[in-house]
């Protein structure tokens, strides 16, 4: 990301304490790259502690020395709630309460509905759904009991207005965190928690572009179809996260917001015009590369 570009002072998430789920990579990755810039002690699970170590390294020789910031990576599965609540557990012995929470780990590959197994649909609802749920959870009841003001935003897609064909159980289970977003921004407002999300259209990622366009034979990457023209840039949808993670938007609560270059309501941003015509090959051939990846990224975690 060129952090050049991030729209705020030095300094303005000095003191925050912030937590980024799946924050080792990806988007996860840039939004603790831009908390960590703005002075924030940034917290980022995920499965594999190598890469965290990895991230924390690169961004620390960046930002950490000039910003005062910090970030620590740590090992966390957040489909195990116990897993969930020994992290906290460290996080809060590290320093005390945490001031904001991004919910950004998650999980989808493209697959005809007809073809989902029972695990493939759980695959992606515990992390996307439950996990989030159950950090949400753990952390919103401590910070509740110790009467500790905080930010929560979850990263969503468009397709929490729309649902999409090929990627069911990620449309069911972004929806259901779009709701929890509108429902505990009402439930846990009055303790001075606030909730809201975002909802990127394509930002392209190594993690994402293996599972949801393997070989580039489908999905909705293509930029002609958006009107502006092209995908969106790091810095842009970290600048949003900034605005709504950091001091002087407390006003901002219960809301879903797109960065998408109006890709939604131009084409819908799902997947259907891309993959609707594809035959019993093509998706043979992407399930063989998506289950490469998955395979590559098993055999990963194993070493870590």
């Amino acid at each position: 990301m060129d952090v050049s570009k991030l729209m705020f002072r030095e300094g303005l998430m000095a003191g925050e304490r912030i937590l980024v789920t799946g924050g080792g990579t990806g988007l996860g990755r840039e939004m603790a790259e831009a908390f960590l810039k703005l002075g924030a002690t940034v917290y980022i699970c995920g499965r594999r502690q190598n890469k965290l170590d990895e991230t924390a390294e690169e961004l620390t020789k960046l930002h950490a020395k000039d910003s005062g910031g910090r970030i620590v990576g740590m090992a966390c599965d957040i489909r195990d709630a116990d897993a969930i609540h020994t992290m906290v557990d460290a996080i809060w012995a590290d320093g005390g309460a945490l001031t904001g929470v991004v919910n950004n780990a998650a999980g989808n590959f493209i697959s005809r509905t007809e073809d989902l197994s029972v695990n493939g649909f759980n695959a992606i609802a515990d992390i996307v759904m439950r996990g989030t749920f159950y950090v949400t959870l753990d952390i919103g009841k401590r910070l509740i009991a110790e009467k500790k003001r905080a930010s929560f935003l979850s990263i969503l897609t468009t397709w929490v207005w729309s649902g999409s064909a090929f990627v069911v159980p990620s449309a069911m289970s972004k929806t259901a965190i779009n709701a929890m977003t509108q429902s505990l921004a009402t439930e846990w407002g009055r303790y001075g928690l606030r909730f809201n999300a975002i909802a990127p259209g394509l930002f392209p990622t190594k993690g994402m572009s293996a599972r949801l366009n393997p070989g580039g034979s489908g999905g909705n990457s293509n930029n002609a179809m958006n009107p502006m023209g092209r995908a969106g840039e790091m810095h842009e949808l970290a600048n949003l996260a900034v605005f709504l993670m950091g001091p002087g938007a407390e006003y901002v609560n219960g809301q879903t917001i797109a960065i998408d270059g109006a890709g939604f309501q131009a084409t819908g941003g799902t997947f259907y015009p891309m993959l609707h015509a594809l035959g019993d090959a093509e998706w043979e051939q992407m399930r063989a590369m998506i289950k490469g990846t998955n395979e590559k990224d098993k055999a990963e975690r194993t070493v870590g």
